[in-house]
Parts: structure tokens; sequence; C-alpha cells
């Protein structure tokens, strides 16, 4: 299949607002793909890459080469290409790998390379997620989409269902299984503002998890065989080394359990997600001699470095037998029976708004980043966002100035979009940056806001243009981390725009303090 092909469709979902239609898109791009390119093409087409890592960021696809006139690139030749790149490491790799990336967009028409660059940088935004994919899979191979749908759950790899059903049809999607090793995609909370709203989604009696704000964890025991995988589905075993010892010290031959993985201080309060994060990221190759829980602590005092304490809420699988149809009070009651109270996350069983408001206020006062409300009558719906499972935590926003908008791409070609926020310094006169964000907009707000940021503009670059900082805009987050990469030591966490502030100058801008004083904990003003 013509790589251009695949990148048409991409370009006509994206500008399709129908479900059916973008579904008739992907299945047709599906069927024609040749039985070796369904790995990769079914991948790009939910904005993919086969490779999960690259090398390639922003500084790769600077001063790329001008698009090929005539298309010659295949699905088969770009995703060799996006192989070789992928295998580059060690001296010289750099510009290795920025001539490799040179050498495939010097092939690629101006359509090929805006799918790319979408790839590259995980920012394909067509509107063709992982569920969408899966009614197309179905439509194209033709079989029922629920079929599909439980492959894609336990098997956690679009990929590799696409290739199944296209290949062999309901028989081959029949094969997936829980295996025990192999990670399954997480089931998924929906969001709500309130304590009230999650119930009114969940229904009562419910019950409510404490919300950790730590990294998700699936972990698998068989035997003395133990992994550890994180949300996205990478294995992270080496690096939590006391999960590991979690799971070896359980009383049970196989199984599988969900949670998260927090690190905590000498108080046992919750240390700073990114401290977690990072702590998780950079360990490898470590070996977990102790036991958790009062020793995991006692090992941190010792070592001085960051400890990840599990704490799991549910139980998939256990000695042979798949639990994840069961309800959740008979998962639960299973979990309570096979994992010491110690490593397992607070739950409260409620069947009024006041007792669920009360574990909600006790959690923040914990220093914990909120609660899950979930119905016990409900399956684990792995990879799925149902109204079973409910996520309430307290929303902050700031009033920030724009500083400097960066030009979008993909889809957003020749808008401005990710927006440079900055934070009133009423010591100098002057604004903070605190981060950037293109979440949140629509195609109405980035045809405005381009019109009005060229407006400001006081220098305009191929890639960022720096504006007089006289806009407010009202951005929502979830938290405020410390951060070595912005002047003000801190940063946002998951901003988004809610909306913008005509109504407000940047000298009426929130402050630097009171973003500071949300990383410390103190109420703001």
């Amino acid at each position: 299949m013509r790589f251009l092909d695949l990148a048409a469709t991409s370009a006509a979902v994206g500008a399709t607002s129908g479900r059916r239609a973008k579904v008739e898109l992907l299945a047709d791009a599906l069927r024609r793909l040749d039985p070796p390119e369904v790995a990769a093409g079914s991948g790009w087409l939910a904005g993919e890459l086969r490779q999960r890592q690259t090398g390639v960021g922003w500084a790769s696809l600077r001063d790329l080469p001008p698009p090929a006139a005539e298309p010659t690139l295949t699905v088969s030749a770009v995703d060799a290409a996006i192989d070789e790149i992928a295998a580059v490491h060690g001296a010289g790799s750099q510009a290795r790998r920025r001539d490799l990336v040179h050498r495939l967009y010097s092939a690629a028409t101006a359509d090929e390379q805006r799918l790319l660059t979408g790839l590259f940088l995980g920012e394909l935004r067509h509107g063709a997620q992982a569920g969408l994919l899966a009614d197309a899979i179905a439509r194209a191979a033709g079989v029922s989409v629920s079929v599909v749908r439980r492959a894609l759950l336990l098997a956690g790899d679009l990929r590799a269902v696409a290739v199944a059903a296209l290949d062999g049809g309901a028989a081959a999607l029949a094969g997936f299984g829980l295996q025990v090793g192999r990670a399954l995609a997480p089931m998924l909370a929906q969001s709500a503002s309130t304590v009230d709203e999650a119930l009114a989604a969940t229904g009562m009696p419910a019950v409510v998890d404490v919300k950790l704000d730590g990294i998700r964890i699936q972990a698998h025991r068989s035997g003395s065989d133990i992994a550890v995988f994180s949300r996205s589905l990478d294995e992270i075993t080496a690096r939590v080394p006391e999960v590991v010892a979690a799971m070896r010290n359980l009383p049970a031959r196989e199984i599988v359990l969900d949670g998260e993985a927090i690190g905590l201080d000498a108080a046992g309060r919750p240390l700073p997600f990114q401290q977690t994060s990072s702590a998780a990221a950079r360990r490898a190759g470590a070996v977990a001699r102790e036991p958790v829980a009062p020793a995991v602590r006692a090992a941190a005092e010792r070592t001085g470095t960051t400890v990840l304490t599990p704490y799991f809420f549910d139980l998939l699988h256990l000695d042979g037998a798949d639990l994840i149809d069961l309800p959740g009070r008979d998962r639960w009651a299973a979990l309570d029976g096979t994992v010491d109270a110690s490593l397992l996350v607070g739950r409260t069983e409620v069947d009024d708004p006041e007792r669920a408001g009360a574990a909600f206020a006790a959690a923040l006062d914990a220093g914990q980043e909120g609660v899950v409300v979930k119905a016990p009558d409900a399956p684990y719906d792995a990879g799925r966002r149902g109204a079973a499972w409910v996520k309430v935590k307290p929303r902050h926003t700031l009033d920030l100035v724009v500083l400097a908008v960066e030009w979008g791409s993909g889809r957003r070609t020749g808008w401005l979009s990710n927006l440079h926020l900055g934070a009133r310094d009423p010591d100098t006169g002057g604004f903070v940056m605190l981060g950037k964000t293109f979440k949140g907009l629509t195609d109405e707000l980035l045809r405005w806001q381009t019109e009005r940021f060229l407006g400001l503009a006081m220098e305009r670059g191929d890639w960022v243009v720096r504006v007089r900082p006289e806009q407010v805009v009202e951005i929502a987050f979830d938290g405020v981390q410390a951060s070595s990469r912005y002047p003000g030591g801190v940063a946002l966490r998951f901003a988004r725009v809610v909306r913008y502030r005509d109504d407000k100058t940047a000298a009426e801008a929130d402050t630097i303090d009171a973003v500071r004083a949300i990383h410390a904990g103190r109420p703001a003003g």
C-alpha cells in the first residue's frame, strides 16, 4: 500500500465529524493493507508507532528537506525506515539519526511529511482513537465488534488484534485471553467535578477508593517469575524492586494485581508525583531485598533514595482463575483475602453522599490526589473508561498570561497552537513562565488566537511567535510540580485552556507566589 494513501485516510478522518464515516474510512484503509503491513499501518491510523522509542523529537525535525514532488513511499518502506532510525545508538547517533530522518522526509510528499511528523511527535490528532479503530477492525474483518473489543482489552495491543482479525477472523480473536505475564489494558475512570456527580454515575451503594498520585502498575506473578507493567503497558520490573518484593511475598502461585506505586516521606505521606515518577524512571537493575510497608520507609531512610511503595486496588487473576468478569465486590473480597491490608488502597463503602464526601475530604487531608468512586457490581472493563469508575480531584485554575505561541503541526498546521504560560511576578513587574499547553483548544479558539496573537507579535519566528504579555487566559491544571526547566522552579501539571479572559488585564493575572503556594500545599492568596 502506498504511504500516501494512508496519509490521505488520516487527513480524511480528521476532516470528518461523523463516527460512522470515520469508521468506514479506517476500515477501507485496513482492507487495503498487505498482510505484512497491518501491524504498522493499523498503529499509524491510531497515531502510534510500532517502534515505541525512536529518539526523534522536535530538534530532529527542524530544517527538514523540501517535500518530494511525487509519491514513492510504501507502508513497508516507511516502517523499515523507522526501524532503522529507532535502532541508532552510540557515538555519532544524533548525526546518523538526523541523516536517516532527512532521507525519509526527502522521499515524502507534503501530506506524507505531515503524517510522519504527527507520528514521530505523538501528536497525530485526527480523531481515530482505539475505540474507533476497534470498530474499523471489526468492519474490515467482518466480525462482531464485541469480539474485537474483548480481544483488544485482553491483548492490550491494537496492532496484534488487527493482524489476528484480518488474518484469521473471529477464530483468531478468540485465542486472546488473560495471560499472566502479558500486560492487560487497564480499566480507566471517567472524571467528575464533585463526589455527588460521581455517585450519580455509579449509583449507590458504592465504594470510594483513595486516589494516589503515583504511577499505575499492573503486577504479574507466575511462580518465581514476576513482571510489572506501567499504564502504557511498558515493562518496568527492574525499576520497581519494592513491587517485586511485595509480589514475591504473596501467598499465591499465579496472580495479577492492579494498583499504584507511590513515593512516601518518613511520615508516610505521599511525595510529589514528580519524585515518584523520577524514581521509577531512573532506577534499573536494582534488587529488592526487603518486603514493603514499614520496611520500605526504613530502607528509604538508610539509602536516602525515593522508595516506591505499592498499593493494590484490584485482583484480575488468581491461581488459574480469571476474575475480570466478576463483579467488583467479588474481586475485592478475593483481594482482601490474598493481599495484606498494609498493601491495599484505602477503601470506604458508602450508601449516602455525606459519607462519600467525608471520604473525599479525608483523602485530601492525608495529602492524596482525590478519590475514585466505584460501582461494586461492575466487572473489570479492561481498557475502557466507563461510568463504573469515576475519579474526583480538586481542580485548580489560575489566570495566566500568554508569553509566546508555537505554530501547530498536523491538522493544526497554519494555526498558532501551543501556548507559553506565565504568572505575574509582583517583585519585578514581569512574568515567570510555568509551562506550555495546547489542550482544550477548539478549532474556533485556534482561529481566534491565531489572529489575536499575530496582532500582539513582537518577534515572529518559524517555530515560535513571541507576543506582548497582554492576553489573560484561564488555565485548569491538576497540580504544580518542581521544575529545573523553568526559571520559577515550578511547572503546571496537565494544564488545559478553560477560556480567554478579556475581562482581565495582565496586571490582574495570578502571581508566581500563588503558584508556589499551591505547590507547597498552602491556600493561595
